[in-house]
């Protein structure tokens, strides 16, 4: 009579599983980086370290070592997902004399769109704003040097007005509504989880990015057809220090008190 064996030997009976490799520490710190963003995305910026190292899978103490305190973190967040995706190229498009205004405009937001409005970005540059308003204020500050300067001359240029002049409120409200209705489209699909679906055009297709844009230098001819000033030449940009926030580190101090900064570092 033959005896079945319940734990007959073989290979993977007296196998052991493969030790897991070292990580390089460049390798663990953009392990922890991408995990932050992750973190962060879904718990919002005022989410506890200690919570982040669980989910990473490490302890606090080495989520401690590759980044000494919160604002580190935040820092290498904001270096990463939102002045590392700023594309060189773009400066050179907005300044290309070759293109007419509206071609210009609809190719840069297109691109911007496709680029810039991923889940990650949109959620926590919008827990940024219901918090400390660091990343935010961070962000339009270097807007407010290398793109709305130039939106602000491609609209005058597409008006035909050749003055440099500070841009009146109603020209800047104009260029917000713009820029963030684009912004809203990339909100409205990863905050609020509603897209408009048509089954045939992506969710930032250039077509939509077109209405915009041409709906809004539609409404340049009343609004900046009351504020004509003759220029003797065309101008490079306009003066738009308004968007410029006083100095970040200062803003920061205040949002944030030592002893709060002391406890986080710890949390």
């Amino acid at each position: 009579m033959s005896t079945i064996r319940k734990n007959p030997a073989g290979p993977a009976a007296g196998s052991t599983s493969v030790p897991r490799r070292r990580l390089l520490p460049s390798e663990r710190e953009r392990m922890i980086l991408e995990g932050s963003v992750r973190f962060f995305s879904e718990h919002g910026l005022d989410g506890q370290l200690r919570d982040l190292a669980r989910g990473l899978g490490i302890t606090h103490t080495l989520l401690y070592h590759y980044f000494p305190t919160k604002q580190a973190l935040i820092e290498r967040v904001y270096s990463e997902l939102f002045e590392g995706r700023w594309q060189p190229g773009w400066d050179s498009l907005l300044d290309d004399k070759t293109l007419d205004v509206e071609t210009k405009l609809t190719r840069f937001y297109t691109e911007y769109a496709k680029i810039i409005l991923e889940r990650d970005w949109v959620r926590v540059f919008i827990f940024s704003g219901l918090s400390d308003r660091y990343i935010t204020e961070r962000y339009f500050s270097m807007l407010g040097e290398r793109l709305f300067p130039r939106l602000v001359r491609e609209s005058r240029r597409y008006r035909g007005q050749k003055n440099r002049g500070k841009p009146t409120a109603r020209e800047l409200e104009l260029l917000m509504g713009l820029h963030g209705g684009i912004f809203y489209m990339g909100m409205r699909r990863w905050v609020y989880g509603h897209v408009a679906d048509d089954g045939k055009t992506a969710a930032f297709d250039e077509v939509f990015i077109h209405d915009r844009v041409r709906g809004y230098l539609l409404s340049l001819d009343e609004v900046m057809g009351i504020n004509r000033t003759p220029g003797k030449a065309c101008v490079p940009g306009a003066d738009v220090s308004i968007f410029k926030k006083k100095p970040l580190a200062s803003s920061r101090k205040r949002a944030r008190p030592a002893s709060q900064s002391a406890k986080e570092t710890l949390s």
